[in-house]
């Protein structure tokens, strides 16, 4: 195997775009979570619902992954997958899980760690039948983190199913869940790397923040 290195010692931007100060930050992360969220979508450019959620399997390792957040309250924020996947399975072993939103045109990013639990059958019913029916194939099809014999073959069965226009149907190994905050970080980028680091941690149904050191 031939060498691979690469000095990145120089390669550094300075973060100037914006402010966060606890005095203006909202008392409920969840309205700061909205509030960042709703100016990450209307600055555009960029899926601001990407967000890498990171799960661990029994042995203590720890996997990430970029998924969708497609829907969020005060409940909790919720995506969708395949229960049967390496995240499927972490997460039935091991309900403790962590997202972060990292918005780099703002120099903004999200922690929030917290438990997840599976959606109803009902709630993931409801948004299956919302998907494009191409989207409502490929979850039928993909054994999602298991190995296959070859891309051709699958995408030879997903355009039989295409043309087939056979009605499709939520396997039960799809679905969704709901991450249910237990701490949120807000982190605003700003010069000298002397960033604005705020946190939310849930003490007794009320939630308590302190400004972290950059």
């Amino acid at each position: 195997m031939g060498k691979v290195s690469k000095n990145l010692h120089n390669e550094r931007i300075n973060y100037d775009k914006s402010t966060l100060h606890i005095s203006q930050a909202k008392k409920n992360p969840f309205k700061q979570f909205d509030l960042w969220y709703h100016e990450a979508a209307e600055h555009g450019g960029f899926e601001a619902n990407a967000m890498t959620l990171s799960t661990v399997d029994t042995k203590g390792v720890p996997s990430s992954r970029v998924v969708l957040l497609k829907e969020y309250s005060n409940k909790g924020l919720v995506f969708f997958t395949n229960y049967m996947s390496q995240k499927g399975e972490e997460m039935l072993k091991n309900d403790n899980v962590s997202l972060l939103f990292f918005y780099e045109q703002m120099q903004r990013q999200i922690r929030i760690t917290g438990k997840v639990q599976k959606l109803s059958d009902q709630e993931s019913e409801a948004y299956f039948n919302t998907r494009p029916i191409e989207s409502q194939y490929g979850a039928m099809l993909s054994n999602q983190s298991h190995r296959i014999n070859s891309k051709e073959e699958l995408e030879q069965e997903f355009n039989r199913l295409l043309k087939s226009n056979k009605k499709p149907q939520r396997p039960k190994h799809w679905g969704g869940y709901i991450v249910k905050p237990s701490y949120f970080e807000f982190w605003q980028g700003r010069p000298n790397r002397m960033h604005d680091r705020l946190s939310y941690a849930i003490q007794k149904d009320a939630w308590i923040i302190d400004l972290l050191s950059p």
